[in-house]
């Protein structure tokens, strides 16, 4: 039976993880808490204590505007972390797959981004990600990178959807960025996509791919749909008015790309079936976080 290694075991993904890979072989977890990434030397004394033929990386650094004043620590996690498990796995003749990110895209496109697309990050975030890309595409040996976007779920502290929630019963009026455009992303289904990855590896090259919900929406439209779903359940919300508003009128330290769409056909020709599209994540979630 392979055995797999899940490190970050209680992200929103990571705990989606835990659910789904069982049938792939057996899971061993660790957390934050049970493995500091900023710490090579415990990472490579994991792996090698550990031995799995598959590792999936679902930790990261994500405070995408903490970033900004924590260029080192981004860097440890999401950089130099990642390049040790590269190391790792390939001298275990291991699989190691690593979650990114939209954030290694600039966001000037107007079409869904292509793995092969040039990358050109905007802030410290997303440059750490995408060094941490190439750091393991460096190494060599056997990895599936897999870039997300919009992630959120019933598991892990904050996403957009439980902040949505809370301001929603909290305040009359909330105003949300509007000329932000992307894909929201259920965990659950990132973990579904993971899961059919290890069960089809011979179908599935090295290197990069995407995965998202299908679908495209702004940050505001997407809150109004959870609003929608929300008062369908019955939610009693204080909220009575949404106003969109564009990026510069909500300045955060970290820029953000405008578009992240991410065409999510590798994956799909690979495996031959569609990612699920992101309203009927979306009510699921829900059904499940507040039923």
């Amino acid at each position: 039976m392979p055995k797999l290694l899940l490190i970050g075991s209680q992200g929103q993904v990571g705990q989606e993880l835990l659910q789904t890979l069982p049938p792939i072989g057996e899971v061993i977890s660790v957390s934050r808490a049970e493995l500091d990434l900023s710490q090579p030397e415990a990472i490579t004394e994991l792996i090698e204590t550990v031995k799995p033929n598959y590792i999936i990386n679902a930790a990261a650094y994500t405070a995408v505007d903490k970033a900004e004043s924590e260029p080192e620590l981004a860097k440890q996690i999401n950089t130099i972390a990642p390049a040790i498990m590269a190391q790792a796995a390939k001298s275990l003749q291991a699989t190691l797959l690593h979650i990114s990110t939209d954030y290694v895209f600039d966001g000037t496109k107007n079409t869904p981004y292509l793995e092969t697309d040039p990358t050109n990050p905007l802030g410290i975030y997303g440059r750490s990600k995408r060094d941490g890309e190439e750091a393991i595409q460096a190494v060599g040996g056997r990895y599936i990178i897999l870039r997300t976007a919009w992630v959120y779920g019933t598991q892990g502290k904050g996403n957009f959807v439980k902040t949505m929630l809370r301001l929603g019963q909290e305040r009359e009026i909330l105003k949300v960025v509007s000329d932000q455009i992307g894909s929201p992303t259920w965990s659950y289904d990132i973990a579904v996509r993971i899961t059919e990855i290890f069960q089809h590896l011979e179908q599935i090259p090295t290197g990069v791919y995407h995965f998202t919900n299908s679908g495209v929406i702004s940050w505001y439209d997407f809150a109004m749909n959870i609003f929608e779903e929300a008062r369908r359940l019955e939610v009693p919300l204080k909220l009575q008015q949404v106003i969109p508003i564009t990026t510069d009128q909500y300045p955060t330290p970290a820029k953000r790309p405008a578009y992240s769409v991410l065409s999510n056909q590798g994956l799909i020709d690979c495996l031959g079936t569609y990612p699920p599209y992101w309203r009927e994540s979306l009510k699921k979630m829900l059904g499940e976080l507040l039923g």
